[in-house]
């Protein structure tokens, strides 16, 4: 058996050639054969005393092929771990690998290595990285209640429909009614809309819902009415509204403070200003966290400059990949993907580095995190405890959403431990300028 580095394809790529003959694979052949043997339900021949030679015929093939890349795989593991080599991925056979065996018995396979670079970075107090912080304006706080007593608000009867108002109608024609059909006037083209703006309860209109109401599922929906029916029904309608509904958002009363903040949380419009500027503040402090992260991603990435084997990854991602997205795909995504290879290999630089840790409480903490944020997308803001531990399980049972809450967990350590060492040049933003620049 011979193993040799042919050649460095460049400072991060290594083809090594392994040679490997007869004596290197023969006593696993034999020992896989005598399995096939054993196994072996033959017709003439009791089970398992075939003969060997009938068993060589029908799988020697496969019998060789399974010894020689077990043991060429074997001495490639071994060859990185002698040489202490840190490869990126998986070796990859190379372009002009030949699979014939030469010299009789004799296989020679050579592999393409990508070898990731020593990560060396670190920060320091005379490491300067801009922290963004926001003042709470009047104008914020008054947008904040708006939209809070607009969300506590109700559908209440109005005089006459604007144009975010829904009507309340009965269709009629000739014999046939359909009663209580709702008209989003929101969803009606502008030109249609005039028909329905300033119309009020039991006004009486002539329409073609074919012009009024151009999507065919919101017409059959509307008229109670099969999409294939719609083609020999006579568009023209009688119209009659009963109601107009137009929504009302809710008053700041102490009912009102209650349902949003629960029993005797806020009991005057003093302390609902207060209490939105609290909440304001932070809202305004996780943006500006969120911000510093991906600035302080960006600060590292420019100071490490890890330079990768960008041909070599390239093929091996096509290949794990293959099935799944094309190569013209990875070419798009290819350059946000070196970002986050090269972000992971400075966080797990960085933990070592500094022995940080990853622990189980982190992980169910992640995990119960995200687990409330999406009740809370739905509206549900106290979920029990049990509720929430129960789900924050079964996202850590997920192999992907544990390795992401992992990486989320990591970075964040990674952040915090920049956070306490750098110097943060502080500065004030807006939050519409912070977005923005945050994009």
């Amino acid at each position: 058996m011979q193993i040799n580095q042919i050649k460095n394809q460049d400072d991060l790529t290594l083809k090594v050639s392994i040679k490997i003959d007869k004596e290197d694979y023969a006593e696993d052949m034999n020992k896989r054969l005598k399995e096939y043997r054993h196994k072996a339900d033959i017709r003439g021949f009791r089970k398992g005393m075939a003969p060997m030679g009938l068993i060589e015929k029908m799988y020697g093939g496969q019998a060789l092929s399974d010894a020689v890349n077990t043991v060429v795989s074997e001495q490639l593991g071994k060859y990185i771990e002698d040489n202490k080599l840190n490869v990126i991925g998986e070796p990859l056979p190379s372009e002009d690998q030949e699979n014939a065996p030469e010299d009789g018995d004799s296989f020679t396979f050579n592999f393409d290595l990508g070898v990731a670079p020593d990560v060396t970075v670190d920060v320091t107090s005379e490491d300067t990285i801009p922290y963004y912080t926001v003042t709470v304006s009047a104008k914020a706080v008054a947008d904040y209640k708006e939209n809070l007593l607009r969300q506590y608000g109700n559908m209440e009867s109005g005089e006459k429909a604007g144009e975010d108002d829904f009507i309340v109608v009965d269709f009629k024609q000739g014999e046939t009614e359909v009663k209580d059909a709702y008209v989003s006037l929101r969803s009606i083209g502008d030109e249609a809309k005039s028909i329905f703006l300033g119309i009020k309860k039991d006004e009486v209109r002539d329409l073609d819902v074919n012009e009024v109401f151009p999507n065919e599922s919101d017409r059959a929906a509307m008229l109670h009415m099969k999409k294939e029916e719609l083609k020999d029904m006579d568009p023209k309608w009688q119209m009659t509204v009963k109601d107009v509904k137009t929504f009302v958002a809710a008053k700041p009363t102490p009912e009102t403070f209650d349902r949003i903040f629960g029993k005797d949380v806020v009991k005057d419009e003093a302390a609902f200003d207060a209490k939105v500027k609290d909440l304001l503040k932070n809202e305004y402090a996780r943006e500006s966290d969120y911000r510093f992260a991906g600035d302080v991603r960006d600060y590292l990435l420019e100071k490490a400059d890890i330079k990768l084997p960008e041909a070599f990854l390239k093929r091996w991602l096509i290949r794990v990949n293959e099935g799944k997205f094309t190569p013209e795909d990875i070419e798009k995504e290819f350059d946000a993907f070196l970002k986050d290879f090269r972000w992971q290999m400075i966080c797990n630089h960085l933990m070592k580095a500094h022995e940080m840790q990853v622990t189980k409480e982190d992980l169910d903490k992640e995990a119960r995190a995200l687990a409330a944020y999406q009740f809370a997308m739905y509206g549900m803001n106290d979920v029990p405890d049990d509720q929430l531990a129960g789900f924050a399980d079964r996202l850590l049972g997920d192999d992907d959403q544990a390795r992401r809450l992992y990486d989320k967990v990591e970075a964040d350590k990674v952040v915090a431990y920049v956070k306490d060492t750098v110097t943060l040049d502080k500065k004030k933003s807006t939050i519409e300028k912070m977005r923005q620049q945050t994009k």
